[in-house]
């Protein structure tokens, strides 16, 4: 930039960098005088909803006319980019001042007074700073003080009301990424550092830290991460006793109301603070500075010094030495255990396995969501810094999920479009590392490789551990399913403290032999470490010994573990309830190296609720009490809907059928197997579905008003799944084989099955056209999941529909238009099945539906009409909650 005009801004130099962009020294040509320019961030200019805002915000602070503001002169736009025109104040900051040791009280309080002033004049006008530090102090060479950057942390933040949680402070580093919108942890009042809504009250208790900071010339609050300083803030009072002895009883006092970590109980208005602070300077007569000593009446040509007796003095160095050894024989207090809550962020969306995930350094959440009901934009990688309150996207990032994080913490891995991919926090264009469809969990070594799980499609199990260097190249085989157990894949890695070894968990067809297991990158031995379904992951402890976590209904629970010698002891305790649990995705928590916990509760694997849409996305109506659903199927009159049904005491699925004009629900199935995936019969009067009561997957059908036994359509070895009956009631579809292909039972004759569709690749979700003629169907053959269209019986013509990605197609009744999702989106393409050659339209996104569930088979069906879509999605009232947990070892009980 430097050299380069803005408008009428030439720019000569760069003054810094930090979280809200780059900021240079400019000359307008126009004025003769010099000013600063503040680049906005690259995420701002495509953000229009948000530049908006901020340019309302901009012209709001504009009108802050004050001598210890900075001010704001306004925007200038032009090829270069966009920046905030503002004046330029010479002279160091404040934190360059306190650098150089503690400010004397006299100067110190000068300072103070005219920082209070700029504050009044902004909480007159109903503004805000957020952002106090010494940073954004500066010093004149005139002794006048210049408050910069007012305001600005709420117009670079992306919340929309001044009470927003989100509103969030920026911390100015040259390690700041552009765009990230950031909290400066020492400085934020305890209610801003939980996230609560903030006002003025924050500014005081900002006042507070900078006044007391220029007095020790030491930091109030100081951890070796911002999450350990965020901790001391919320559940650590000030040590005022680290005032110098001088420090008059005034501003104690003042600085003890400014400092009440109970926003109800804190001072109510700067202007108090100015007024105390100008009667000491004014000479006003004070106590005595240190309880039991002896003082003066203060000079009238020197107010701030104090004549004391030479036994007064005495008196105060002994007080203040024996306060010193004091100080140094303290015992450190143990770090209490601190809970918060993380909002989810504005108009983003959930789907059923996205939950926060916290950096190894336990600085940073990323979390994969979409875009909202309504949006257009698909799913995003979103990170938060733990001294923030607010996400930040990471742009490149489209279509990501299952994030996890590099060893350092500087980078992010995440899956989409079929491909494991990286990112680097500061963001960037993201990279990819190698092919990974259907991509599930991985884990990254300090030595660079990346260990990651994949499926044979999303949902069904099939494959074990890949390894792949994190700079790239082919993913090659580390695992190998054991036939013995009756495995079925191995998935959701996590290394342990030698970066060697690593956790797994091994799924097996029969719950019992599922397990945890250590593997290694350098032996093809494995160890059982427990019994378990859920996943694990392994917090650190001195001399090797730390703790496995794992799930166990829906609770966290913690176990002693030597990652060393691959052996727990003691016996499990909870660390934290409610944690929510997905069907083949496992307990939504993530644990980083300094004991930083981040769960999620609500909403997410547990019960789902069946809900009416419009084309536009408006809810419309429920169907049925909130349970664990998946597969709906609606009959062919629409009058009854077959659903699979989680049955909680024996953790497997029963076909259950609704009666849509009276409200009511039985159970069709009631053997002990996992009875799923119902299809009705063309006339409405029976029920086909898959069952492992043998051991293995096969199919039945019933008759679908209860009656009369389980009929077994056919019986073979291999995974099996119904998917759909054709129109005239002689075949039915299903899955079969690994991967899988597309196969068709005749249901006359022999009922001898034949291929329909056999390849290398993922065939699913087929379903008939409504006239029988066509098969749409979904395939990963190009690399990522896309919806097809092939003749019946298969001719060889083939047809794309979708154009960048997509699952769970859907016909509508009249075979006028096809449905499908792509990155979430509720897509619609006009079609012509009625010809001799099949005819697809331009696909056009309709609504993001909440749907939650894997894309299998139904998470969604559509009325006949096409007008109405009954989505599986998360109840309301079981919106997920992010729960942060810092210092979790503290506050256990066992």
């Amino acid at each position: 930039m430097i050299g380069q005009t803005l408008g009428h801004y030439q720019v000569t130099g760069k003054l810094g960098a930090g979280g809200m962009g780059v900021v240079y020294r400019a000359h307008d040509s126009r004025l003769g005088r010099d000013v600063a320019l503040k680049m906005l961030p690259e995420t701002f200019l495509h953000d229009s909803e948000r530049l908006a805002r901020f340019e309302r915000e901009a012209h709001l602070l504009a009108s802050l006319n004050h001598p210890n503001i900075a001010t704001i002169y306004g925007l200038e736009e032009s090829g270069s980019g966009r920046a905030l025109v503002m004046e330029l104040v010479e002279g160091a900051t404040l934190a360059e001042r306190i650098g150089s040791g503690p400010v004397p009280l006299e100067e110190a309080l000068a300072i103070a007074r005219q920082i209070a002033e700029a504050i009044e004049f902004a909480h007159e006008r109903g503004i805000v700073h957020r952002d106090l530090k010494p940073a954004n102090v500066k010093l004149t060479h005139d002794n006048t003080v210049k408050v910069l950057d007012f305001g600005l942390a709420k117009a670079f933040s992306e919340d929309r009301l001044s009470s927003d949680a989100e509103n969030s402070p920026t911390i100015t580093q040259a390690a700041t990424r552009a765009g990230v919108v950031l909290g400066t942890a020492a400085y934020m009042a305890p209610e801003q550092a939980k996230g609560k809504p903030v006002d003025r009250r924050a500014d005081i208790w900002a006042f507070g830290i900078v006044l007391m900071e220029m007095l020790t010339g030491r930091q109030t609050y100081s951890g070796e991460t911002a999450a350990e300083t965020l901790a001391f803030v919320m559940t650590r009072d000030p040590a005022l006793d680290r005032l110098p002895p001088e420090t008059p009883p005034a501003i104690r006092r003042l600085l003890r109301r400014c400092l009440d970590r109970d926003p109800r109980r804190r001072l109510r208005d700067i202007g108090e603070a100015r007024i105390a602070i100008e009667e000491v300077l004014s000479g006003a007569p004070a106590e005595p500075a240190v309880p039991g000593g002896t003082s003066s009446s203060p000079s009238p040509s020197r107010p701030l010094v104090w004549m004391a007796s030479t036994a007064g003095l005495a008196v105060l160095l002994l007080a203040s030495l024996a306060a010193l050894v004091g100080h140094f024989r303290e015992t450190p207090p143990k770090a209490a255990t601190v809970r918060f809550q993380v909002a989810l962020p504005e108009k983003a969306s959930l789907r059923y396995f996205d939950f926060p995930v916290v950096s190894p350094n336990g600085e940073f959440l990323v979390l994969a969501t979409g875009g909202g009901p309504g949006s257009t934009t698909g799913s995003i990688l979103r990170v938060r810094p733990l001294n923030s309150l607010s996400f930040q996207d990471l742009p490149g990032t489209d279509g990501a999920y299952i994030p996890f994080w590099s060893p350092d913490s500087r980078s992010i891995a995440f899956f989409s479009g079929g491909k494991l991919k990286k990112v680097e926090v500061t963001g960037g264009p993201p990279q990819t590392i190698c092919d990974a469809v259907n991509g599930q969990s991985g884990a990254w070594s300090p030595d660079g490789t990346i260990v990651f799980a994949t499926a044979a499609n999303p949902g069904f199990a099939g494959l074990p551990l890949r390894r792949v260097p994190a700079a790239g190249g082919e993913a090659t085989p580390l695992s190998a399913l054991d036939p013995s157990r009756q495995e079925l894949q191995h998935w959701r890695p996590f290394f342990l403290a030698d970066g060697r070894r690593f956790l797994y968990l091994a799924l097996s067809s029969q719950p019992e032999k599922s397990g945890i297991y250590a593997g290694s990158l350098d032996s093809k031995e494995t160890k059982r470490l427990m019994t378990s379904s859920s996943h694990a992951a392994y917090a650190p402890g001195p001399s090797g010994v730390g703790y496995l976590m794992f799930s166990r209904a829906n609770t966290l629970m913690a176990q002693p573990f030597d990652s060393r010698k691959l052996e727990l002891s003691g016996e499990p305790f909870p660390i934290a309830e409610q944690v929510a649990e997905a069907e083949f995705v496992g307990s939504a928590f993530s644990i980083s190296g300094n004991g930083v916990l981040a769960y999620r509760s609500g909403g997410a694997g547990g019960n789902t609720e069946l809900v009416w849409f419009d084309r536009s996305g408006k809810r419309l109506q429920s169907v049925g009490d909130p349970a664990v659903y998946s597969s709906p199927a609606l009959s062919p009159d629409e009058k009854r809907l077959a659903v699979d049904r989680v049955d909680p005491r024996a953790t497997k699925r029963d076909i259950w059928i609704f009666d849509l004009m009276r409200g009511t629900a039985s159970r069709l199935t009631f053997d002990s197997g996992d009875d799923h995936n119902a299809a009705w019969s063309p006339d409405g009067t029976r029920i086909a579905f898959a069952s492992d009561r043998k051991g293995h997957r096969d199919l039945y059908q019933k008759l679908a008003g209860g009656t009369g036994e389980d009929e077994l359509l056919l019986e073979l070895a291999e995974r099996k799944a119904v998917e759909d009956w054709s129109p005239d009631g002689r075949f039915l579809l299903y899955t079969q084989g690994q991967p899988f292909d597309l196969w068709v039972l005749p249901l006359f004759g022999e009922r001898i099955p034949f291929p329909f569709l056999t390849t290398p690749f993922n065939e699913t979700q087929p379903q008939f056209s409504p006239n029988g003629r066509w098969v749409v169907y979904n395939s990963n053959e190009s690399g990522r999941s896309e919806i097809y269209v092939q003749a019946f019986p298969p001719t060889g013509g083939k047809w794309q529909i979708s154009t960048a990605g997509g699952s769970d197609p859907q016909w509508r009744f009249d075979g006028k238009e096809l449905f499908y999702l792509e990155r979430q989106k509720m897509m619609a393409v006009p079609v012509n099945t009625g010809g001799p050659a099949f005819e697809a339209g331009i696909p056009a996104a309709l609504f993001t539906p909440p749907i939650t569930g894997v894309p299998r088979r139904n998470r969604y069906v559509v009325a006949a009409n096409g007008q109405r879509f009954l989505v599986n999605t998360v109840p309301e009232e079981l919106h997920p909650v992010f729960t942060v947990v810092l210092n979790w070892e503290a506050g256990v009980k066992r």
